[in-house]
């Protein structure tokens, strides 16, 4: 396993797609809106997914610099997709929001550990 992305722009093109995740969330569209309610996420709480996800972008983007970062965050965005997929079963909210939404963004984050991470 590399301890720094290769190629780097995988882990930079998931980073990108978490701060646009991130930002999209400030002023939640109805789809993120419905996805949350759906699975039982408490509104009051709905600012830490935007920490989370802002934090996960900053550690794939310092790993391309520093060893073990990237490939720790990219684990942790992992990690927090998998909750998720395990809240969506849950709750029994399993339309078009957890098939593109939540497991696009798991298949994505396995993707790019696989690419950069696992050489």
């Amino acid at each position: 396993m590399a301890l720094t992305p290769d190629p780097w722009w995988a882990a930079v093109s998931l980073a990108i797609v978490l701060i646009a995740d991130a930002a999209m969330s400030v002023r939640p569209a109805a789809f993120i809106r419905d996805c949350l309610d759906g699975v039982g996420f408490p509104r009051d709480w709905w600012w830490t997914l935007i920490v989370i996800k802002l934090l996960a972008a900053t550690g794939l983007l310092a790993g391309v610099w520093l060893p073990g970062m990237g490939s720790a965050a990219n684990i942790g965005v992992i990690a927090y997709l998998l909750t998720a997929t395990a809240a969506h079963i849950r709750a029994d909210f399993t339309g078009r929001e957890f098939w593109v939404n939540c497991l696009g963004m798991l298949g994505l984050s396995v993707a790019v550990f696989i690419v950069a991470f696992v050489n």
